[in-house]
């Protein structure tokens, strides 16, 4: 340990507000286990990504924090990055055979899409 620590005070009489953390519910899977058997599509895409491989989840009905609930899971899961644009999870990367196996695990029905 360093003996250089020292501790620092603001002047400033008012904190900073903290952005609120995005409330999930306690049992992390629930938002999207409870879907049961609707069928969501797994697709690639290249184009306007650089030549980048994007593997997309489509038909996800869930509300906003069950989707980032998924898609955490799906990057824990794949060990990859992604994000959730316009209501489409884009996981980085060509995953759709593990993607679909996931999904398939949490009571989805995943059909690939495309090629």
């Amino acid at each position: 340990m360093s003996n250089n620590r020292r501790l620092a005070y603001s002047t400033d009489p008012e904190p900073e507000a903290k952005a609120a953390p995005l409330q999930m519910p306690r049992n992390p899977a629930a938002p999207f286990a409870i879907q049961g058997n609707q069928t969501v599509y797994v697709r690639l895409e290249r184009k306007g990504r650089q030549g980048k491989t994007v593997s997309l989840v489509e038909g996800v009905m869930s509300p906003a924090v069950g989707k980032e609930a998924l898609l955490k899971h799906l990057k824990n899961a794949l060990g990859t990055g992604g994000a959730l644009k316009e209501g489409v999870l884009e996981i980085q990367g060509d995953h759709r055979d593990r993607i679909v196996e996931v999904l398939s695990g949490l009571g989805y029905k995943p059909k690939k899409a495309g090629g």
